[in-house]
């Protein structure tokens, strides 16, 4: 079975957990758990890198040791250190750290107490009044404890969209492959560019439809065979996703391709418009009556579906029934932002704080995307265990900078922070440093014991600083991990609209933030979004796409977005301070 990126980081991660439930060395767990993020982030296929006989390039923060486990990972999907932390701590104990209110020695309580090692243990431990007796546990946890697993009992799994491709994009390929296949998409919410994916829906057409069941059920990375019939499949691959097969005719492609992308009530939506002008729509195409004779008038290409309802193609990310129905009726669909459309990237961290590249690096990697700009933006010194810079720290890279600007063509590289906003809405550097960048990007980290009011006007007290430009990651959400911090949306845009000030869409496949709906919110109350990348890497810069995806499921086109400005235009918006 082949192992992906995403396999070696969840193994990393449990490693991780396992060694913090046992009370590891608090820097041994560290450094497992930034392995597992830089691995899970890296665009180059490590396993199949090492299988076709290639040395892998150096892997920052991968040192002898667990590149050693990486190497017997990627050789047998699993490694010693991990089998002996499972069978001492138990294999279901990590999920637990998943869990709200019940870090490493709250898990470790229960398990030496309880000896739970699965979220069905701590459920049965609660339901019969077993965890409240348990020192540093009550009644009160004893119940959100039950809440919390049922949640995640009855919670269907979601994959990010990385970890999604990882599985879904070779999957594809090997199907492609069988003689006689003509096209295969992947379908579903993956093509409608979504954050998460549930499963992975197929669509294939070909002319002997058993080969490519055939195929499809004998993938390598199959673990369950669910259903299997003449046209259709589904199964479950190694790491938990789902993935379905459909195989149609060519002259049904398009309809079916429709119907599988989704989203149920866009398609509900359009069959309603389709019953309407006296025509019939489903997953073999557009049929029109004749007496008791159907005949199919549309549905070997998407275009033909949608033209024969009178509408212009709509593309796959709007397709939510969210106004893009009306929105193509009337001639008013948004052209959508584009990779291409960037002229540079604001966000982004190297070696001086917690970054794996040069400045210089990271100037040329993004002059190799075609950027005319980047700002460096490493982390405030509250941000210690990302090595934050402090005002001296700082000085000294804005020098360097305007050391490297002079031997550098073809792109500017701007001075920036990405500045902790603290507690009480405060910045974390004084206004005479901020006021010497070119760029100060204010974000949040630290969530704190805060209500949606107060959290609310942190974020508008930090606004009012005057040097405040693009307000980072703005719900500091985790996917997956953490949920977004509550405040008013609607009063920081305006507030942004009123301040001249961007919202940041981060690119990093763990935030995707800000979300697709606050996209449109923000486009809607006219304030720009940047685009950022977040990279701490020269390869990070290939999560751009991912963001995008979501910009366009956000409705966004280039002019809402901040950084298709060219360089003369985007200064000229860096340097204006509006009143207070």
């Amino acid at each position: 079975m082949a192992v992906h990126n995403a396999d070696i980081a969840r193994a990393f991660e449990e490693i991780a957990d396992l060694l913090e439930v046992g009370d590891a060395n608090p820097f041994r767990v560290r450094a497992y758990r930034n392995a597992a993020r830089v691995v899970g982030d890296m665009g180059l296929d490590i396993a199949a890198t090492l299988a076709a006989g290639k040395a892998l390039p150096k892997i920052p923060g991968v040192g002898a040791d667990l590149d050693q486990k990486l190497h017997e990972i990627c050789a047998t999907g699993s490694c010693a250190l991990l089998e002996q932390l499972r069978r001492q701590t138990g294999t279901g104990v990590a999920e637990l750290l998943r869990l709200p209110g019940l870090g490493p020695k709250r898990v470790k309580a229960l398990h030496d107490t309880l000896h739970v090692q699965s979220l069905d243990d701590v459920a049965e431990a609660a339901r019969e009044g077993r965890i409240h007796d348990v020192p540093g546990f009550g009644a009160k946890t004893e119940q959100r404890l039950l809440e919390a697993v049922e949640a995640r009992l009855t919670k269907k799994r979601r994959f990010a969209r990385l970890t999604a491709s990882q599985y879904a994009e070779p999957f594809a390929a090997a199907l492609r492959k069988v003689r006689g296949v003509g096209q295969v998409v992947i379908a579903g919410s993956y093509r409608r560019g979504k954050d998460t994916v549930g499963d992975v829906d197929l669509l294939a057409t070909a002319a002997d439809s058993a080969a490519v069941i055939e195929r499809f059920a004998a993938y390598p990375e199959v673990k369950t065979i669910v259903a299997r019939g003449d046209t259709r499949a589904t199964v479950v691959v190694g790491c938990g996703l789902q993935a379905d097969l459909r195989v149609v005719p060519p002259e049904c492609f398009g309809a079916a391709l429709h119907y599988f992308t989704g989203s149920r009530a866009h398609n509900i939506a359009l069959r309603k418009l389709a019953v309407a002008a006296g025509l019939k729509l489903n997953e073999y195409g557009v049929f029109s009556r004749d007496g008791r004779r159907e005949r199919r008038v549309a549905g070997e290409t998407e275009e033909s579906v949608f033209a024969a309802l009178g509408l212009p193609w709509i593309p796959p990310e709007l397709r939510e029934d969210q106004g893009e129905i009306d929105a193509a009726r009337a001639g008013r669909l948004p052209q959508l932002v584009e990779l291409g459309d960037l002229r540079g990237d604001l966000h982004m961290h190297t070696r001086a704080s917690d970054g794996r590249d040069t400045v210089l690096a990271m100037a040329k990697a993004a002059r190799a995307h075609g950027f005319e700009y980047v700002a460096i933006t490493e982390h405030s010194r509250a941000e210690r265990i990302a090595h934050g810079l402090d005002p001296q720290r700082l000085e000294r890279q804005m020098a360097e900078i305007d050391r490297l600007q002079g031997g550098l063509a073809g792109i500017r590289v701007l001075k920036g922070i990405e500045v902790d906003i603290l507690e009480d809405g405060t910045l974390d550097l004084p206004d005479t440093v901020l006021s010497r960048l070119d760029v100060v990007v204010a974000s949040l980290h630290r969530r704190g014991k805060l209500s949606k009011t107060a959290q609310t006007e942190r974020i508008l007290r930090a606004m009012d600083n005057p040097f405040v430009r693009i307000l980072g990651h703005p719900t500091a959400r985790l996917l997956g991990e953490r949920e977004p911090l509550e405040f008013d949306m609607l009063k920081v845009l305006r507030k942004a609209k009123a301040r001249g000030i961007a919202m940041e869409l981060n690119a990093q496949p763990a935030r995707l933030d800000l979300d697709d709906v606050h996209c449109r919110m923000a486009k809607e109350e006219g304030v720009l979004v940047s685009i950022a990348s977040d990279a701490h890497s020269t390869a990070d810069f290939d999560h751009l796409p991912l963001a995008i995806g979501q910009a366009r499921r956000g409705w966004l086109e280039p002019g809402s977005v901040l950084n298709t400005r060219g360089l003369a235009a985007l200064v000229r918006w860096l340097q204006r301070r509006p009143e207070r």
